[in-house]
Parts: C-alpha cells; structure tokens; sequence
C-alpha cells in the first residue's frame, strides 16, 4: 500500500584510478569517479561551456580490478562540499588558489515512499478480520 515517487537515477562512471602511498609509505589505489555532463557559464567570458566534477574514493582493490572497474556506472553523483579553506594549485599554469570546497561522491537516496489512503470502512475493515484469539472483534482487548 505505498507509492514510490518516482525519481531520476543519477549515475556516475568509474573512469579512470590512481595509485597512492600513505605517509607510512603503503601503497593503495584510489578510483577516480565522474558525474553527468554539466553546462556551466564562464565566470571569464561569460560563455557556457560543458564539464562533468570529479572526485576520488579510495578502496581496498588491487591494480587489475582497479583497470577492470574503469567504465562501471554506480547510483550516485558527484556534489560540491563546503570545507575548511585550501591552497591547490593549478597544474596547468602553477598558479596557486585557496578553494573552500571539494568534491565528494553522494549515494543515490532511497525513494521516498508514501502511505496511500485506504478508502476501507472500519466494518469491511472487521468483516475480514480473523475470528478467535488473534485480534479483537469488538475493539476491545480482551484476554
């Protein structure tokens, strides 16, 4: 007796991963994921231009999985995140910015499901209900 609304099932591809090394020198490898394409205006030119964020997740995979894995869509998107303010620099220019944001992979939400209303009157409601011990006839609880 729900109804699911209906939602879009945003996606994102697994495209590409990187291999790391911990501060302790262990190496892991981190999957880079990407979004939909988006329209964004040029804060420059004021020309739209497309693009699609990304962000990386670690995981506990070996190299061959990690190459395996490139292609794979999940349920999810990309969300831009407010955080505390960093330097990054740019790797085309060697400019330095501070950003105060990063990007995060979000899981698609669940459903959201929604009682419908029964239109059953309370004495065709009773008139199925079973007869001995199991629930009260009269309304009241009675042993």
């Amino acid at each position: 007796m729900f109804n699911s609304k209906k939602t879009s099932k945003k996606m994102v591809r697994i495209s590409n991963y990187q291999k790391r090394t911990t501060e302790e020198g262990k190496e892991f490898f981190t999957l880079e994921l990407q979004g939909g394409v988006e329209i964004v205006k040029s804060q420059e030119t004021g020309k739209n231009y497309m693009t699609a964020r990304k962000a990386s997740m670690s995981c506990t995979f070996d190299e061959l999985t990690c190459q395996s894995l490139i292609g794979t869509e999940l349920p999810g998107s990309v969300k831009k995140v407010e955080c505390d303010a960093y330097e990054y620099t740019i790797k085309d220019t060697g400019e330095v910015i501070t950003l105060s944001h990063r990007f995060e992979y979000v899981e698609q939400e669940a459903p959201i499901q929604t009682p419908q209303k029964s239109n059953t009157t309370i004495e065709e409601f009773m008139s199925k209900a079973p007869v001995g011990n199991a629930f009260s006839t009269n309304g009241q609880l009675v042993h």
